[in-house]
């Protein structure tokens, strides 16, 4: 009794190793069709990705320069907003006195 156990538990191993190499096998030909090739979905992505980085590449200084222009006026307007502040408050205290 034992050693039938013994027998069909190696087999069941061998059954679950036999279709894990299967399974592996086709994903490693899957992943192959993907990107295995120069010619590949995944050669054509990382062609565009580096395009698009060559392209993109000038905006970084800029990008820059319009930050700091954005934080200078983002101060301009903090004191321009205190000067609406102080007219509509005397626009207010003018019109409880009328």
């Amino acid at each position: 009794m034992t050693t039938r156990l013994t027998i069909l538990s190696a087999l069941e191993v061998l059954a679950f190793v036999g279709a894990l190499v299967v399974m592996v096998g086709r994903i490693v030909s899957a992943l192959e069709r993907i990107g295995g090739s120069p010619t590949s979905s995944l050669a054509r992505v990382g062609f565009g990705v580096r395009a698009i980085e060559k392209e993109t590449s000038h905006l970084a200084p800029q990008v820059t320069r319009l930050n700091e222009g954005l934080s200078s006026l983002g101060a301009k307007l903090g004191v321009v907003d205190g000067h609406l502040g102080a007219v509509a408050a005397a626009l207010a205290g003018g019109k409880g006195d009328g």
